[in-house]
């Protein structure tokens, strides 16, 4: 149980920092006046999300491997904790929508719409919850495993 309590522990950390994240996009105005900035600003959050796996890949080698990790280890370890993220993302898009920026499908259609980058048929389709949620789950799988490649090989030790 050990093994997977680390990758557990930091999705669950990992999904309280989007909600975080997303609670300071709300109080910047980041889905409402200065929504046109959103999609770029958002991109802030990915060294935040980097600095997670490494954390998390550091403990684990730590706790687990005794100071010593190959990047196999270390990427197997990623990408358990891709999943975990992946598994709560729905949860973490549900309170982030229901909860913490209710209005944020309303304004990015609007917006899209508005500044004629969508249609509202095809914005209703893909600016909605449903859709999130799906693209939650495939964004947390696809970066988190391409970031831990990447991040096993700085944590690998001999």
């Amino acid at each position: 149980m050990k093994k997977i309590y680390i990758e557990f522990k930091w999705a669950f950390i990992f999904t309280i920092t989007i909600l975080c994240w997303m609670l300071l996009e709300k109080t910047l105005s980041w889905h409402e006046e200065q929504i046109a900035a959103h999609q770029w600003v958002t991109l802030l959050l990915a060294p935040f999300a980097i600095l997670m796996y490494l954390l998390e890949m550091r403990e684990k080698r730590r706790r687990v491997y005794g100071g010593k990790m190959t990047w196999l280890q270390g990427f197997i370890s990623g990408v358990i904790l891709s999943v975990f993220v992946a598994l709560l993302s729905p949860l973490g898009q549900f309170i982030a929508h229901n909860y913490i920026t209710p209005e944020y499908f309303n304004n990015v259609t609007e917006y899209s719409v508005t500044n004629d980058l969508m249609t509202r048929n095809k914005a209703n389709d893909y600016l909605n919850i449903n859709s999130y949620l799906w693209q939650s789950v495939l964004g947390a799988l696809g970066f988190g495993i391409v970031t831990a490649a990447i991040v096993a090989i700085f944590v690998r030790k001999k």
